[in-house]
């Protein structure tokens, strides 16, 4: 039982954190916040290369189907190793790090349909690679036939050598990856009207510093941006660098000493004199052709994000939270500028940059002109959409709960009619009990023995009784009179009567529910039970004191009885005399029936009042617990939100779930909310189960009080008044406007710290800009724009987007090397040590090209 009330409850908080997900969603996608989508300009490519990237596909595709307006005819393309059959079953599979505005939005690799089952079936007729993709609309998974299993990792000492040498020894593999190229552009050709300009396009690579796999980034990349470049004019692509500091307890040796080796290999890539050539392009005849890259560096700009920052603490939810920086990096230099007369007036007014991708490249290049790298930190501050659909569900089901739990102002009596309880309905079925004829008077035609009045006259009534009839009368009695009223009252023990009829009263006072039905069964003072136990003990003592008077009735002399006597006619006698025993024994005998068995229809009811207290508790608790996993959930949310963000949640929700409850009854009447159209009949939804009612109350919460102008705020005006909900009218410490902005000002900074940890923070070349995402007319951009404007040393950008629901910052900072980062010097032991142990963690042609370690 306990088990199954634990599942139940973990299906009741998978179902809320569903809907506080889609609310979130609801809120960044319609217009009823105020909230718009950024566009983007050019078309855009996601390139994901290595099986260890995986969650990242999803994590950035969500992030931009969330924000991008037209992230329809973004494309995104992950090459792996795995075998496609554990392909969608690992996109399934919610990283727990995953950023909490995407947990909740489709994945698009489960989305795979019967066209493209049929599209590889195809492939697999042309003889190359059938297995090689598993594609969507607009992701693409394809696995390259080259085997990079963990048990290999651990056991291989050339493994990145080998992944190299295996893809130019495989033609199949090469010809897979023109294929699929191919297709993948044409696909982005499709998307041509959803964009501003067709002339260019921006691929994004990302990888893992420590897969294998990224040793064949420049044939990735070169044959990419080759085919890329048949339809556009330019093709810009960046490369960002996931590394993992955290994560590496298990394989932190060889991992260490792989990522090393990635980066030794990307300094060489970066360098002004790199230059590639390789037969890449191949057609459908087989025939190869060469792809050159000129000395220059392979990609524009390289980004480098570590689950660590700046300053050498944790990130929470690791590296894969790096997918909100790089889809804003993305943005940032591919936006597509709808600027407004408003937008420009408060561009000019703050005297606010936009970012320009040549400036920072020339800005982070070193004195040397060696190419430098660039990591960035982000920050959001936002309404908390999550703790606020929780939180007002909650209050709402609390308002709900102490509705039901109201106590009627009712009399004890009122109560016990409500019970059909009352001293005529009890009266009415005890009747109902009897038989209807008069059978006493029935009586008088039984046979008698023959008797003179003489004889019976000494006796006692019992003892004229038996003279006359001998066990006749009490035969006659017993079968035509009490066992019919025995054969009804076991029908109607087990009838469960008690229940109907408070079902039945249910209907005509709806008001009175479960809850009262426990209170007024449970046997405390005041309530129906103890008022019915008094009458069974009242009954109880008028039956023993019946009992009493009949038993001192049949002792009675037939000579002391009131009988007529007649002169010489001695069966008139009798005859009187059995009619005095029918009227003072059998009759009060009927009564005696009638009270035994009213007294025993009242011990029915008090074990069905039993039964209906157990029942009854079994739904209240139901319905108390189910508050308690409501609050449970909500503060769970709100403690999962920033401290500084989320605080007050809980209290200053509460009073404007208050208010528009107020607010609706005033308008719609107290009775609103149990309209059938609305939550109808809580008890009998009770009844149905929690997860009814749970779902039955999210719809009407969503319906009547989420889309209420009180939550529809600009995100300061509401964290203000939420700062401000408990204080007093007299306390000093009420926060002001300013005071609030210094805080989101420095809240943010603090947060956005660059996501990599250089060994000397004030390095030689360092570079920063700084960018802040929010809506033109926030008050607080206009701060930001202007707080710390005769000292900052950093380029500050504003981007100003329909976005009433929050404020974003992306900091930018550059001009590092890579042995400048800590998990360069880190790393040296490691890989110094694993080459010291016969790995090769280079492929032999490259490795007499690279720099010393430096």
């Amino acid at each position: 039982m306990q088990q199954k009330e634990n599942g139940m409850q973990h299906a009741l908080k998978r179902e809320l954190y569903k809907y506080a997900s889609r609310y979130a969603v609801e809120q960044e996608r319609q217009g009823s916040q105020g909230d718009g989508r950024s566009s983007i300009h050019y078309p855009a490519l996601f390139l994901f290369v290595g099986d260890l990237v995986k969650p990242a596909v999803s994590a950035v595709h969500d992030i931009n189907q969330l924000k991008w307006d037209n992230e329809d005819g973004v494309v995104y393309v992950h090459i792996g190793t795995d075998d496609t059959s554990n392909e969608a079953d690992a996109a399934n599979a919610s990283s727990p790090s995953s950023p909490s505005n995407a947990s909740n939005t489709l994945n698009p690799v489960d989305a795979v349909n019967a066209t493209n089952s049929s599209h590889n079936q195809e492939k697999a007729k042309s003889g190359y690679g059938a297995e090689s993709s598993y594609e969507n609309a607009q992701v693409t998974y394809h696995r390259l036939p080259i085997s990079t299993s963990h048990s290999q990792r651990s056991s291989s000492k050339t493994l990145r050598k080998d992944v190299h040498r295996r893809f130019h020894e495989s033609a199949a593999a090469l010809f897979g990856l023109n294929r699929m190229m191919r297709r993948v552009s044409n696909r982005i050709a499709e998307y041509g009207r959803l964009y501003s300009s067709f002339d260019r396009i921006y691929v994004t690579v990302i990888t893992r510093a420590d897969d294998p796999l990224n040793v064949l980034l420049p044939e990735i990349t070169k044959l990419a941006e080759t085919i890329l470049a048949q339809s556009f004019k330019s093709v810009q692509t960046d490369l960002h660098v996931l590394v993992s500091e955290m994560e590496q307890v298990d394989s932190f040796g060889y991992a260490s000493a792989a990522g090393l080796a990635f980066l030794r290999e990307l300094d060489y890539m970066q360098s002004l004199d790199y230059m590639f050539s390789g037969e890449l392009l191949v057609t459908e005849d087989g025939i190869s052709i060469p792809v050159t890259h000129p000395a220059a560096p392979l990609f524009d700009l390289v980004y480098v994000l570590s689950d660590k920052n700046e300053r050498g603490t944790g990130v929470p939810g690791g590296w894969i939270e790096n997918a909100e920086i790089i889809c804003r990096i993305c943005l940032l230099k591919n936006r597509k500028q709808e600027e407004s007369y408003e937008d420009r007036a408060a561009i000019a007014s703050t005297g606010a940059n936009t970012y320009n991708n040549t400036s920072f490249k020339n800005n982070i290049r070193t004195t040397s002109d060696q190419h430098g790298y660039a990591s960035a930190g982000f920050a959001e501050i936002r309404r908390p959409n999550k703790p606020i659909a929780l939180t007002v569900l909650y209050h709402l089901y609390r308002y709900l709960l102490s509705r039901m739990q109201q106590e009627p102002d009712w009399s004890i009596k009122d109560k016990m009619t409500f019970f059909g309880l009352d001293a005529s309905s009890v009266e009415r079925k005890v009747e109902g009990l009897l038989p209807s004829e008069d059978l006493v008077s029935g009586m008088s035609g039984i046979m008698t023995h023959n008797r003179s009045f003489a004889e019976l006259k000494p006796l006692s009534l019992r003892e004229a009784e038996r003279a006359l009839y001998g066990e006749g009368a009490e035969a006659y009695f017993r079968e035509n009179i009490v066992r019919p009223v025995q054969e009804r009252v076991r029908e109607r023990s087990s009838s469960g009567s008690l229940r109907r009829q408070a079902e039945q009263s249910h209907m005509e006072y709806p008001e009175i529910g479960y809850f009262q039905w426990a209170a007024w069964s449970d046997g405390e003072p005041g309530s129906v039970r103890e008022a019915l136990l008094a009458l069974i003990r009242d009954k109880s003592m008028q039956l023993e004191s019946a009992r009493a008077l009949m038993e001192q009735r049949q002792q009675e002399r037939v000579e002391d009885q009131p009988i007529k006597r007649a002169l010489f006619r001695d069966k008139q006698n009798v005859r009187n005399l059995i009619d005095c025993l029918l009227e003072r024994v059998y009759e009060p005998k009927v009564d005696l029936l009638r009270l035994e068995n009213e007294l025993h229809l009242l011990r029915i009811y008090d074990t069905e009042m039993e039964e209906l207290h157990r029942y009854s508790r079994q739904v209240t608790t139901s319905l108390e617990a189910l508050e308690r996993t409501l609050r449970e959930v909500a503060e769970e949310s709100i403690a999962a939100a920033d401290e500084y963000i989320g605080q007050n949640v809980m209290e200053y929700y509460g009073k404007v779930t208050e208010e528009l409850i107020a607010d609706l009854e005033a308008r719609r009447g107290r009775e609103v909310w149990f309209e059938d159209r609305y939550m109808g009949d809580m008890n009998e939804l009770a009844i149905k189960g929690s997860d009814r009612l749970l779902a039955r109350l999210m719809e009407v919460c969503r319906d009547l009080l989420l889309s209420a102008e009180p939550l529809r705020l600009s995100f300061e005006e509401e964290l203000l008044q939420r700062a401000n909900v408990t204080i007093t009218y007299r306390d000093r410490d009420v926060l002001t406007r300013d005071d609030l902005f210094r805080r989101l000002y420095r809240t943010l900074e603090d947060q956005a710290v660059v996501r990599i940890r250089v060994f000397d923070y004030t390095q030689e070349h360092r570079y920063e800009e700084k960018y802040f995402f929010g809506d033109h007319h926030s008050a607080f951009m206009d701060y930001a724009a202007h707080a710390e404007e005769t000292s900052r040393i950093y380029k500050l950008g504003i981007v100003y987007e329909e976005r009433s629901s929050g404020v974003e910052k992306l900091n930018l900072m550059g001009g590092f090397h890579l042995e400048d980062l800590m998990v360069y010097r880190n790393g040296k032991v490691y890989y110094d040590s694993y080459t010291e142990n016969g790995y090769e963690l280079h492929p032999a042609e490259l490795a007499e090209k690279l720099s010393p370690l430096r």
